[in-house]
């Protein structure tokens, strides 16, 4: 996993948007807010609904504290927006579906739930990293346990630290 001072990999993802796909550039938002990026494993499963679904209602004290919440996962961009109609999810989801991104964060399974039979690899560990405004990562906590919530009291309290 990637440390903290660490500068964050530059990534392209897409999200779907009522318009149609649309690509965000992590590069292309560094300087206009702190961000928060969240990695969760798999779209539609109920600890990743449960986590999107309380960020979203609390979004406003993230954007209080200036700063963007994006959502990664690898599920694909149209399976996401699926699962935020049907949830209400506000947070913007981005697809890693390549899992490119988690693997260049360090926080890739080898194997996702092979005690169940799904074996997947490179499915992001429920991960969160906030990057500042320079594109350094100032916290970073990821979880073997997909089941562990990041602390989001800590991610909250060095948001506003970095304000």
């Amino acid at each position: 996993m990637l440390s903290i001072g660490t500068k964050a990999p530059d990534f392209t993802l897409s999200t779907a948007t009522a318009e149609g796909p649309k690509q965000i550039n992590l590069s292309a938002e560094v300087g206009k807010k702190n961000i928060l990026l969240l990695f969760v494993p798999m779209a539609f499963t109920g600890v990743c609904t449960t986590e999107l679904c309380e960020i979203s209602k609390g979004i406003g004290s993230y954007e209080n504290l200036d700063c963007a919440v994006y959502a990664i996962s690898g599920d694909n961009p149209f399976a996401q927006q699926a699962w935020a109609q049907k949830e209400g999810i506000t947070v913007t989801l981005l697809s890693d579906y390549e899992h490119a991104v988690a693997k260049a964060y360090g926080i890739a399974y080898e194997s996702f739930l092979p005690q169940i039979g799904l074996g997947m690899g490179g499915v992001p560990k429920r991960s969160a990293f906030l990057i500042d405004r320079s594109g350094v990562i100032q916290y970073a906590e990821s979880s073997d346990d997909p089941k562990q919530l990041p602390n989001f009291e800590a991610i909250q309290a060095k948001l506003s630290e970095l304000k």
